[in-house]
């Protein structure tokens, strides 16, 4: 039921990482591989990670990838978190949720039928702007980070640099035998 966590105390060590932009993102630790000299840390955020899709009737969901963070469709989504006590926070890699949630059940989305994304996503809430909907959900699958430990400070690892050291470092993970 309790989270596990690197140490046996339960306590798991949290990090700041910050992305190109200068946004940060508080996570928690999972684990630290060591890669030609150089620490990668494999994190996971404190808050609740979210994505935006738009939704459409009889179409699937669209994810929408990248959004400047003083767009209305947030302002929206602010205000409609505020209702829940939620908060929404414009982080480093992700949208994240502050506040008291439900942890989303994964076996709740076998009870669903439809497409591939109603099988890794959950609603949080729906809302309209401009007469367009759209959907902030919970991913249901892990959602991992993987920045550079330099002296102390955790750099978010982004781009080519992810593509060439995301392979290596699931590669690590599956000669320690730990899940990714």
């Amino acid at each position: 039921m309790s989270s596990s966590g690197p140490s046996s105390s339960g306590e798991v060590p949290t990090v700041l990482v910050k992305d190109s932009e200068g946004r940060d993102l508080l996570c928690f630790l999972e684990q630290l591989i060591p890669l030609d000299g150089q620490d990668f840390a494999l994190l996971t955020p404190v808050d609740t990670p979210v994505c935006l899709f738009k939704l459409r009737d009889g179409e699937d969901p669209q994810l929408i990838d990248s959004i400047a963070s003083s767009e209305p469709i947030l302002s929206v989504a602010d205000v409609v978190l505020q209702e829940h006590d939620l908060t929404l926070v414009r982080s480093a890699v992700t949208l994240t949720v502050n506040g008291e949630l439900d942890e989303p059940e994964p076996e709740d989305a076998d009870d669903e039928e439809g497409d591939d994304e109603s099988e890794t996503y959950e609603l949080l809430v729906s809302f309209l702007v401009e007469e367009q909907e759209y959907g902030l959900y919970i991913p249901l699958d892990p959602f991992f980070v993987v920045a550079r430990m330099d002296d102390g400070c955790a750099v978010l690892v982004e781009g080519e640099d992810f593509d060439r050291i995301q392979p290596r470092i699931e590669a690590e993970l599956d000669e320690r035998d730990l899940p990714e």
